[in-house]
Order: C-alpha cells, then sequence, then structure tokens
C-alpha cells in the first residue's frame, strides 16, 4: 500500500485533471484533454476491484466501463456456508450500484463478444455496441473442462455462487440417513486451493448432525490435500470422511450418480448426492483465445502490471492470469489494485512502481462454529518477471472458534472494498 500512496501522490502532482476528479470538478473546469478510456471485463472481485480503484485514483482523467452482463455477483466466498444452512445466495449477493453511483463507473451489462486489440482498439457486445479503449482490463474468472456431457443441474459443481450452491443446497438436504455424498477435487491449478476440503468438512459435520450414518467421499486428483493438510485431515477423520489421493475423474454419468476415476485402483463411486467440481481454465475462454491472450489454459502476464505478454495493451487479472499465485478472491481483489495503479501510470507517462507486493488470506469453516486460516504474501522479483512467496509470512490456523468469528470482518471488509 505504501507503494500505491507514493505512485498515487505523484499522480496528483502532475496531473491536474486527476486531481479535479477528486474535488468534483469537470474536465472542462480543470482545463484537461479528454479523459483515457480504460474498459474492464469481467464484475467479479478482481474486476469489480479494477474498476473501483481506477476511478478512485484516475479521478476524471479516466472513463471507466465495467463489462458485465449480470446485474448480481453471488460471491464464491462463504457460499459453503450455505450448504449447511448458516447462509443464502441472497446474503452473499452484490450488485454495481455504488460502483455506478460513487465513482461513476459505467456498467453495460452485455457480454463482450470480441477483442479487436489492433489499431482500432474496441471491444465488441452482443448487443452490437462497441466500446474503444486505450486500456483493457479482462477478468472474467474460471470456466470448466467437462470429462464428458452431463446435466450439471443433476451434477452440480456449485463453484460459482448463486443458484448452482443452492441447487446442491436442496440436495444436501434431500439426503436420507445412511446416504451418500460423493464429491471430486480438481487438479491444480483451481480456484481457491482450500476450498474442496473445506466442503466437504462443512457438508460431513452437518450430516453427522443431520442424517446419522451418511457419509461423505472425497476423490482427490491431487496426490494429497494440497493446503493446511494436518487441520483437515484430523477434520476427515473427526467426521469420518472417506478420502481418496491421486484419481482423474474420467465419467460422469448424471442418470445413476455415479463417476469413475482412473488411479489407483480405477473405480466407479455411486452416490446420492454427486458434487463433481471439474478441472479449471480462464473464464470466457473463446473471447480469450480469439483475441490471442490464452498459452494453454490461462493468460500469461507480465507480474508486475498484469500486462498481456501475448497481445500489449490489454492486463488479464484474477483467476484468469497465468502468474502461478492462488486463484481467489482476496488476491483477485489485490491483483486489481496493482494492475489499476499500473493502468493510470501507464496511460499518463509515469514509471510503474518497480517492487509491489500482493497478499492472500483465506479462512475456511470446518464446522457451523470453527474456522481455520491460512495468509501468504507474494513480493514482484525482477529477475523472474515473478510473484515469489515470503516464506515467513505465511502460517497456517488450526481450527478454532475465534477464527470462526474473524472470519467474518474478514470478508465483509473484503466485500466492501470491492463492491462498496
Amino acid at each position: 500500500m505504501k507503494a500505491i500512496n507514493r505512485n498515487r501522490r505523484q499522480f496528483l502532482k502532475y496531473s491536474g485533471v486527476g486531481l479535479a476528479g477528486l474535488l468534483g470538478l469537470s474536465l472542462k473546469q480543470a482545463g484537461a484533454a479528454a479523459p483515457y478510456k480504460v474498459v474492464v471485463i469481467g464484475g467479479g472481485f478482481a474486476g469489480a476491484t479494477a474498476a473501483k480503484y481506477l476511478k478512485m485514483w484516475g479521478g476524471d482523467s479516466v472513463d471507466v466501463t465495467l463489462v458485465e452482463p449480470k446485474s448480481v455477483y453471488y460471491s464464491p466466498i462463504l457460499s459453503n456456508l450455505v450448504l449447511n444452512g448458516q447462509s443464502s445466495a441472497k446474503n452473499l449477493a452484490f450488485t454495481y450500484a455504488d460502483l455506478q453511483r460513487k465513482y461513476r463507473v459505467t456498467h453495460k451489462a452485455h457480454r463482450a463478444l470480441t477483442i479487436n486489440s489492433g489499431a482500432n482498439k474496441t471491444v465488441l457486445l452482443e448487443n452490437n455496441e462497441t466500446l474503444a479503449y486505450d486500456r483493457l482490463i479482462v477478468a472474467p474468472g474460471i470456466d470448466f473442462k467437462y470429462v464428458n456431457d452431463y446435466d450439471i443441474n443433476k451434477v452440480p459443481h456449485a463453484w460459482q455462487g448463486g443458484e448452482q450452491v443452492e441447487l446442491l443446497r436442496s440436495q444436501i438436504e434431500a439426503m436420507n440417513n445412511g446416504d451418500t455424498f460423493v464429491m471430486t477435487v480438481p487438479p491444480t491449478p483451481y480456484r481457491c486451493p482450500p476450498g474442496p476440503y473445506e466442503r466437504a468438512c462443512v457438508v460431513a459435520h452437518w450430516l453427522n448432525q443431520h442424517r446419522p450414518g451418511a457419509k461423505v467421499v472425497v476423490l482427490d486428483a491431487n496426490p494429497d490435500i494440497i493446503v493446511e493438510k494436518e487441520s483437515f485431515g484430523s477434520r476427515f477423520t473427526q467426521y469420518g470422511v472417506e478420502y481418496h489421493a491421486g484419481v482423474q475423474v474420467t465419467q460422469v454419468d448424471d442418470a445413476s450418480k455415479t463417476v469413475t476415476v482412473s488411479g489407483a485402483p480405477e473405480a466407479t463411486y455411486a452416490a446420492d448426492v454427486l458434487n463433481v467440481i471439474p478441472a479449471m481454465r480462464a473464464g470466457a475462454n473463446a473471447l480469450l483465445d480469439n483475441a490471442g491472450l490464452l498459452s494453454g489454459d490461462w493468460a500469461p502476464v507480465s507480474a508486475k502490471t498484469f500486462e498481456s505478454t501475448e497481445v500489449a495493451g490489454i492486463h488479464v487479472i484474477g483467476d484468469a492470469q497465468g502468474t502461478g499465485v492462488p486463484k481467489a478472491g482476496h488476491i483477485g481483489n489485490a491483483e486489481a489494485k496493482v494492475c489499476a495503479e499500473a493502468v493510470l501510470n501507464l496511460l499518463h507517462g509515469f514509471p510503474v512502481y518497480a517492487s509491489p507486493k500482493i497478499n492472500s488470506a483465506c479462512y475456511s469453516p470446518v464446522s457451523t462454529s470453527e474456522a481455520t486460516w491460512l495468509t501468504a504474501t507474494y513480493e514482484y522479483s525482477t529477475v523472474s518477471d515473478s510473484w515469489v512467496a515470503i516464506a515467513p509470512s505465511k502460517a497456517g490456523g488450526a481450527p478454532a472458534v475465534s477464527h470462526y468469528q474473524e472470519m467474518f470482518g474478514w470478508t465483509n471488509n473484503l466485500f466492501s472494498d470491492t463492491f462498496s
């Protein structure tokens, strides 16, 4: 944050336009040139934060348009509490009203169809509207790689907030005593590393309390629990979770509620409720691919600015970027601030801050009253143009009631910083 303040002071010092924006003056009153145009595609934690901070720091020097077809964003963060009845989708719903009213971000509720990155820098929307941009920020989140065609209304992933989570909740509530809940964990990288293990704990705890004899089976594509192994592993033992590592989903049958996996051994598991979390890739995959932004499943970027290494003038943040840092809402929020600062400095001809840092924090409920936590800080390395974890700042907390209570303060701050 110190770096952001330094560059913001530099920005205000040399830009009467930005200062005029903060004072509520018009561009004409400030005698400034027409504002730069920045388009942000995607209204999740990364995209919404980027749009907000571009206007907070850029004032009237920049016009910001947020392209997001949905008028309501449902947070995946805390969505596992919907599964045990402690929350609901509506409690995790956010609009873009404050971004429009407080910060004068323009919201276009249409899907982006194509990106033109040539001399005529434009984004074409599904309503045939064309948006010109000087810099483009793309934050489309994640997409899924399904192993075969099956009905996700029968076998929900529930890895995006809202309807899918409510659907899985209704299926869990309909379980009987002695029924089986089978869930899969995708191979890394995927959104929210602790999330699947958190879900297994939350569901198993609820079933132990309300559906005696019911069990949870976890089929993990990874060789072991990838984060907080001791905390999650101990709860798996306590709740009677059947855990299998190193197994890859090869077939899903929505009619029989079965999932087939390869590994040791190859097997087919039958479920009363089947929750398959597929492997993941960058969201809006066709849009990014057609724009030349992808290399494999993710979009490679220069870590310091999140500018694409494939296409100049376009920045990719959040889950879709390919720097290797965890994919999660809190770190997407942090990436957005680094990116917004860099975009403003690049537009106004200022140096980009040389040593940015980003941090990631996460609380994971494991019951109706306890949670664990994990935090890490990453520092930009000029040697490798990458984010490097600072080892002393990374730590985990064992499940505790105090962590559960702290979790809501953390999420409320994050929600407010993003959408308010």
